[in-house]
C-alpha cells in the first residue's frame, strides 16, 4: 500500500483548512454585503443585478461591490455641502407661476427658475471650443472650469496654455478634474497652470481610497464659468473627440449652451460647492469674490431651472424631472442620448405617453462608443418601439447629445445620459428652459438631427443569433451596474 510522506499530508491538510476558513468567511462576508445592500434604497433592478453577481461571482462581486457599490454616502454626504443652490435678492424671477415640471423639480430639493438669462446653443465642437476659448481670453476676474475628461491631445494642450496664460495675468484660474475621467492624465500635463499660480484639484481619487464607493461616485459634470455669470455646459468634455478649434473626422455629435445671466451663478454655485469638497477650501472665500451686482444683472428673456442630481443632493430632483416632463407630455416628446437604458417607470411611462398618442420621438447613434450599452439598450428600444414610439439611428458618428423637449414648451439639456448611473449615481448638472423660444430653438436641433438618422427597424427574435441574445440578455441583466 502507498503511504504518502507526513509533511505531505500536513500540508495539504493545513492548505484544505484555509480554504475551507477562506470560503466560510467569504460566504458570512457576501451574506453581509447582501443584507447591506437589501437595506439600501435602490432601484429594484439595480439591487437584483448586484445580487445576481455577488451570488454566481462572488470573487468579483465582493470586490466590485466594495469598491463601485455605493451611492448616497453619508460620510461623504456630510463632508459635502448639501447642493441648493441660491441668489442673492434682486435675482430676476419668472412672470408667470412655475408650471408642473417646475413645481416638481422644485419639490424634489432644486432651485426655482429664474429670469434674465441668454442662452446660446452651441451645436458643434468648433462652436463650443470657440464660445470656451472667448470666454477664457475675456474673462477678467475668475475662471472656474470642471469637466470629467481633459485629453492629452491638442485640444487638452491648448487649454491648458491658454487657462495658465490667463493664470499669469492673475485671473484666478481654477480647474477641477474628475479623478477617474483623467486616470490617464499625469500631473506634469497641467502643471503650467499650477507653475502660473492657478489651481488644479483631482475631484474624489480613486488610490487611495477616500471612502467605500469612492471610485464609483464620479463628477460626471461639465460646467465652465467666466467671472461668476457667464457660463457654458452640455455634454462636451475638453477633449478632441469633443470639440477643437478646427473640425475633426472622428468628433462626437455634442450639445452645449453659452449661459449669460443669474442661471450663470447659480452653475458657478455648483462648482464652488464641488471645488470646496474637492480641495478641502472654504467656500466662503470663494463667495467673497463675488459681487452681487454682476451676479443678478438680467442679460435675455430665457427662463432656466439648475438642477444638480448626485449624492450630494439629498433627493433625485433631476431623475423626478424627467419623469415629470414626460407624463406631462401631451403632443410631442423628443429624447436625445448617446446611452438608452432607463429603469422600469421611466421606460412604462415612455410606453404609456406612445400608447396614448403621443409623438414619442427618441435618437440614438447607431453605434455607441460602448459597444454593451448597444446590446443592453436593445429590449427598451424594442419595448418603446412596440408602444408607437418612433427610434432614430444618428448616421454620421457617434452622437454624445443629451438632450429633452416636451410639447413646445420645456426642454432639458446638461451632462446626464438616459440611464441608470447618470441618473442614480454620478454628480450631475441639468438645465431646465421654460421660456418658449428657447425651446423652439432646441426642439429645431433636434429635429435636424433626424435628417442624418434612418428609422429603426424591428427586429425579429427569430432572426437574431444565439450569440446575440445572450449578450443583449446579459448586458441588460446589468444595465444598472453600466
Amino acid at each position: 500500500m502507498l503511504e504518502l510522506p507526513r509533511d505531505f499530508l500536513e500540508q495539504f491538510l493545513d492548505r484544505g483548512l484555509v480554504a475551507v476558513l477562506f470560503s466560510i468567511a467569504g460566504f458570512v462576508f457576501a451574506v453581509f454585503l447582501i443584507a447591506r445592500l437589501m437595506s439600501e434604497k435602490r432601484a429594484p433592478a439595480n439591487t437584483f443585478a448586484w445580487l445576481l453577481i455577488i451570488v454566481l461571482l462572488p470573487y468579483v462581486g465582493v470586490p466590485l461591490y466594495l469598491l463601485l457599490g455605493g451611492r448616497k454616502l453619508r460620510r461623504l454626504a456630510e463632508r459635502k455641502s448639501r447642493l441648493r443652490p441660491t441668489l442673492p435678492a434682486g435675482a430676476p424671477t419668472p412672470t408667470t407661476d412655475a408650471e408642473a415640471v417646475a413645481q416638481t423639480v422644485m419639490a424634489s430639493g432644486a432651485a426655482a427658475p429664474v429670469a434674465g438669462n441668454r442662452l446660446t446653443l452651441l451645436t458643434t465642437g468648433e462652436a463650443a471650443y470657440a464660445a470656451l476659448e472667448r470666454g477664457i481670453r475675456g474673462a477678467r476676474h475668475s475662471i472656474h472650469v470642471t469637466t470629467f475628461i481633459l485629453g492629452r491631445d491638442d485640444t487638452g494642450r491648448r487649454l491648458v496654455r491658454l487657462l495658465a496664460e490667463r493664470a499669469r495675468a492673475g485671473v484666478k484660474v481654477r480647474l477641477l478634474l474628475d479623478a477617474v475621467g483623467c486616470m490617464f492624465l499625469s500631473r506634469r500635463f497641467v502643471l503650467p497652470i499650477k507653475k502660473a499660480g492657478g489651481e488644479v484639484v483631482w475631484f474624489m481619487p480613486v488610490l487611495p481610497f477616500t471612502s467605500r464607493g469612492s471610485a464609483n461616485l464620479r463628477n460626471h459634470r461639465k460646467i465652465a464659468v467666466f467671472d461668476h455669470c457667464t457660463a457654458i455646459i452640455g455634454g462636451q468634455n475638453l477633449a478632441r473627440e469633443y470639440m477643437g478649434p478646427v473640425p475633426y473626422r472622428r468628433r462626437f455629435n455634442d450639445f452645449g449652451t453659452l449661459i449669460e445671466g443669474p442661471a450663470a451663478a447659480l452653475l458657478n454655485e455648483v462648482f464652488i460647492a464641488d471645488w470646496s469638497f474637492a480641495s478641502r477650501q472654504s467656500a466662503d472665500g470663494l463667495h467673497a469674490e463675488i459681487s452681487p451686482d454682476a451676479v443678478v444683472r438680467p442679460r435675455g428673456e430665457a427662463d432656466l431651472q439648475i438642477v444638480a442630481s448626485g449624492p450630494d443632493v439629498p433627493g433625485d430632483p433631476l431623475y423626478e424631472g424627467i419623469l415629470a416632463m414626460i407624463q406631462d407630455a401631451k403632443r410631442s416628446l423628443w429624447i436625445v442620448t448617446p446611452y438608452f437604458l432607463p429603469d422600469e417607470v421611466l421606460l412604462r411611462s415612455l410606453m404609456v405617453k406612445a400608447h396614448a398618442g403621443c409623438a414619442v420621438n427618441l435618437i440614438l447613434p447607431a453605434r455607441s462608443n460602448h459597444p454593451v450599452t448597444d446590446f443592453a439598450r436593445r429590449h427598451y428600444v424594442r419595448e418603446l418601439q412596440r408602444a408607437g414610439g418612433r427610434i432614430w439611428l444618428f448616421q454620421p458618428g457617434m452622437l454624445h447629445s443629451k438632450a429633452m423637449i416636451v410639447d413646445d414648451r420645456v426642454a432639458l439639456f446638461g451632462s446626464a445620459n438616459f440611464d441608470m448611473r447618470s441618473l442614480f449615481v454620478n454628480f450631475e448638472i441639468g438645465v431646465f428652459v421654460h421660456s418658449s423660444a428657447d425651446v423652439l430653438a432646441i426642439k429645431g436641433w433636434a429635429s435636424s438631427l433626424v435628417s442624418q438618422s434612418k428609422p429603426h427597424r424591428p427586429d425579429k427574435r427569430r432572426k437574431r443569433t444565439f450569440v446575440g441574445n445572450v449578450l443583449e440578455d446579459l448586458s441588460r441583466l446589468l444595465a444598472p451596474l453600466l
